[in-house]
């Protein structure tokens, strides 16, 4: 083999997928295959064996990314959304709250400074890197093998947005109704107090998130404060956010199985990260059947709180209009 062809560049493939998917005048599938000199059918197959992921799902997920990063550097939502190939604000609005958790006006300045807390999930380890770049994680699940982020995922962002949606019924309720004894001396969790209310139910359930982010962080007991719904609103409000990048920050490090000796607890426990969690999204759920059952006897109409109808209703799981981006 001749000098001259062993200097000669290796061909990167997969790189040229890569930036066919992402330049951004490919807003479609036929123009990314145009980039890539391929047809649509051979392209998507292509990168699904290179990748693990199909084209459109890629691009989505790191514009996304990109905009989560914009968004914590003080870039406005109208300009994020643009910039992420939607047509109009409300399309990325639920686009970017299905995969967070929350709404872009919740994303906090400060998650900026937190490395990758803009990155999702991801089946091929490739994430928005700023300002323009692309970051390849090393070890990571294989093309063809998932794991349970998903899931896990899904299950944190349905329990979020049900809380929201409860939280706001029950902002609708008179102070007698929303306080109302409803299970007498219902308890949950024997160290949380009585729950006979709608009140006290949506309390422990902002709460829980409160104290174990405390816990998780090394810092002081929060205050448990009042439980109006204008107040559970805005701690919840506050809460949320931090809970999903908490949740997102133990998946991506892969530290299901780190401990937290929580020094709140009296005397200081050793509590798995997974169970943790596992033990939140548990008596949340349970807490928001309560609230629904509750809200139906005081007369209010409330659906089932099935994940199911949650992930079909969102525009972000269909195609629509207002996305450009297919």
């Amino acid at each position: 083999m001749s000098e001259t062809r062993l200097s000669e560049p290796r061909r990167d493939r997969l790189r040229e997928l890569l930036d066919a998917v992402l330049d951004e005048n490919n807003v479609n599938l036929e123009q990314m295959a145009q980039g890539a000199y391929a047809s649509p059918w051979h392209f998507t197959r292509q990168f699904g064996v290179g990748t693990g992921e199909s084209p459109v799902a890629l691009r989505r997920r790191v514009m996304l990314e990109r905009a989560a990063w914009q968004l914590g550097n003080g870039v406005g939502v109208t300009d994020a959304a643009f910039g992420a190939g939607y047509s109009s604000v409300e399309g990325f609005g639920r686009a970017y709250a299905r995969a967070y958790g929350y709404p872009p006006s919740a994303t906090a300045r400060t998650s900026s400074q937190n490395g990758r807390a803009h990155w999702l999930a991801a089946p091929n380890g490739v994430h928005f890197h700023p300002p323009m770049n692309l970051w390849l994680e090393d070890g990571t699940v294989p093309a063809g093998r998932h794991s349970g982020s998903e899931v896990v995922a899904h299950l944190v962002h349905h329990d979020l947005d049900d809380t929201r949606a409860l939280l706001d019924i029950a902002r609708e309720l008179d102070d007698t109704e929303y306080e109302r004894c409803r299970f007498p001396g219902l308890v949950v969790l024997e160290w949380d107090g009585p729950e006979e209310s709608i009140g006290r139910v949506l309390g422990n359930l902002v709460w829980t998130k409160e104290i174990w982010l405390a816990s998780m962080a090394g810092g002081d007991q929060p205050d448990r404060g009042g439980h109006d719904p204008e107040s559970l609103f805005r701690r919840f409000d506050e809460v949320a956010p931090r809970w999903a990048d908490a949740v997102r920050d133990i998946d991506r490090r892969g530290a299901w199985g780190d401990r937290l000796i929580d020094a709140l607890c009296e005397p200081p426990q050793s509590f798995v990260l997974g169970g943790v969690v596992a033990h939140v999204l548990t008596f949340s759920a349970h807490r928001r059947q309560l609230v629904r059952h509750m809200l139906r006897a005081a007369g209010r109409s409330v659906d089932h709180g099935d994940p199911l109808d949650w992930h079909f209703s969102s525009a972000a799981f269909a195609p629509g209009p207002e996305r450009t981006t297919p």
